[in-house]
């Protein structure tokens, strides 16, 4: 046991910030420690820097200030040294003696103690016997860490009983059962309520028989499964949480479906006696986000037909609903007598401004009339194509004004574009152009060069050629598009 006598160091305010060993035995409490006669003179944190962190000199300061006695103070001791780092637990033991302290320490435990220690920590275990005849139980310290003991304190096995919670009781009286018959049954998952806290432990063990048959000691190991439980039972419920958000989605893409199928019109023979063709689809996304984009073509009563197109902002079921509210506006607007493209999509931007819930559209409104003429106001949308005698083109769009709902009381203004027999007229929404990190008019060259290839194909065919020419994987964005064609 090495021993000192130590002299406090005290700063101006008169509190002890170290001491000076005046004496000591030769004594080292490891091999690589040096004894306290060799440090004589010298500051006791110089001589063992790593008693520092322990509280070691708050600790020495208590006994000469207050005359406590300090018993078994345990100091986990680690050293940096010139051969590498070296760690032991020491106990330090001190008494005050006319103003100086007399102190001791020793070490605790040799390395394997302290390996086996360390086990214990990392893989959150411990283990313990009971004399089942004595009574007397013996825990190791990760025992006792487990169940929040004081080391030394251990508790019986009645008492153990006491601490699982009721719904386990059954699966540890049968564990217990079958090691005291003698079996070694497998190990067993047992929740024991500590401190208020739930733990989760598993427990191996076996008994040790006398000759007589009958056991006298029994031995369990217990591994904290607590973290691994918790962590568990949060992944499941993220997993429902995550299908039930799939499974809400999925609902609500179907709904939005079916919803979109009865908003978007069918073909009317009416623009079949009058020498029109239709032909159009809607694409989703590769994530099969049903958007807000949609088309209208149909005759109206003075004759005209109705060619529109636009796209609500957003996605799933609030925007379709925004689209068919637009949809339907534009129905009942279309049939006021005498009006044209600008008038309408005016009016359009006026329901949509005034509407505090409402949010920013694009759209295409136009009018073919009997002379095959269409006159179309354009809101933020991108240009309709035009395939004639082979060339496929973008029509102009000086005319072109802001999106619908961003700007009250703009007068959009119209174009006009003579159509002539064998003529393809294709509307679409920027979804069929736009891409990620790449102009949009690369989307439009490229959607051009697919068009040209159409060139003395009925409107369902041209349709079905350019589609041909997209994958699914190509719609970053949901897309809606028709053609339509002149006899």
């Amino acid at each position: 046991m090495s021993a000192a006598v130590l002299v406090p160091v005290r700063d101006g305010e008169g509190r002890t910030v170290d001491f000076t060993v005046r004496a000591g035995n030769h004594v080292r409490a490891a091999e690589w420690l040096e004894s306290s006669a060799a440090c004589t003179g010298r500051r006791l944190l110089e001589v063992q820097p790593g008693a520092a962190a322990g509280g070691l000199i708050d600790a020495l300061s208590e006994v000469l200030d207050r005359g406590h006695v300090l018993e078994s103070y345990a100091v986990d001791y680690t050293e940096q040294r010139a051969d590498g780092l070296h760690r032991t637990q020491l106990l330090y033991d001190a008494a005050s003696c006319g103003g100086h302290v007399l102190v001791t320490w020793r070490p605790a435990r040799n390395r394997t103690e302290l390996l086996s220690l360390d086990a214990q920590y990392i893989a959150s275990m411990g283990w313990g016997t009971w004399d089942l005849l004595s009574g007397k139980a013996t825990w190791s310290e990760g025992m006792s860490s487990i169940f929040r003991t004081e080391t030394g304190r251990t508790l019986s096995l009645a008492e153990l009983c006491d601490a699982v919670l009721l719904e386990d009781v059954w699966r540890f009286g049968k564990l217990l059962t079958g090691l005291l018959d003698g079996e070694e049954p497998p190990g067993a998952e047992i929740r024991f309520s500590v401190g208020g806290e739930v733990l989760t432990l598993h427990l191996v063990g076996h008994s040790v028989i006398a000759r007589d048959g009958l056991p006298w000691a029994l031995h369990l190991i217990a591994r904290d499964l607590s973290a691994q439980v918790r962590s568990r039972q949060r992944l499941a419920v993220t997993r429902l949480r995550t299908e039930r958000l799939a499974e809400e989605a999925a609902a609500e893409r179907r709904v939005a479906s079916v919803l979109r199928e009865a908003l978007l019109p069918t073909h009317s023979t009416a623009l079949a006696e009058i020498g029109l063709a239709v032909a159009a689809a809607y694409l989703p996304s590769e994530s099969e986000a049903i958007g807000g984009d949609w088309y209208k073509c149909r005759r109206l009563p003075d004759g005209r037909v109705l060619a529109a197109i636009g796209d609500a902002s957003g996605h799933g079921l609030g925007a379709v609903a925004r689209m068919a509210q637009q949809r339907h506006a534009l129905a009942g607007l279309a049939h006021a007598p005498g009006t044209d493209a600008g008038q309408l999509t005016t009016w359009l931007n006026e329901l949509l401004c005034a509407d505090p819930s409402a949010e920013t559209a694009t759209g295409i409104i136009g009018h073919i009339d009997a002379e095959r003429t269409l006159r179309w106001a354009c809101a933020g949308h991108p240009a309709p194509l035009l395939l004639r005698d082979g060339q496929a083109s973008v029509l102009g769009t000086e005319h072109r004004g802001p999106l619908f709902g961003l700007m009250p009381g703009h007068a959009y203004a119209t174009a006009d574009v003579q159509l002539r027999p064998d003529d393809l007229l294709l509307l679409y929404t920027d979804g069929m152009v736009e891409r990620r990190g790449e102009d949009i008019t690369v989307g439009i060259n490229a959607l051009l060069a697919a068009f040209e290839t159409c060139g003395g194909l009925a409107a369902q065919e041209a349709l079905d050629r350019i589609m041909s020419r997209y994958a699914v994987e190509d719609h970053e964005d949901d897309t809606c598009l028709f053609v339509l064609s002149l006899e």
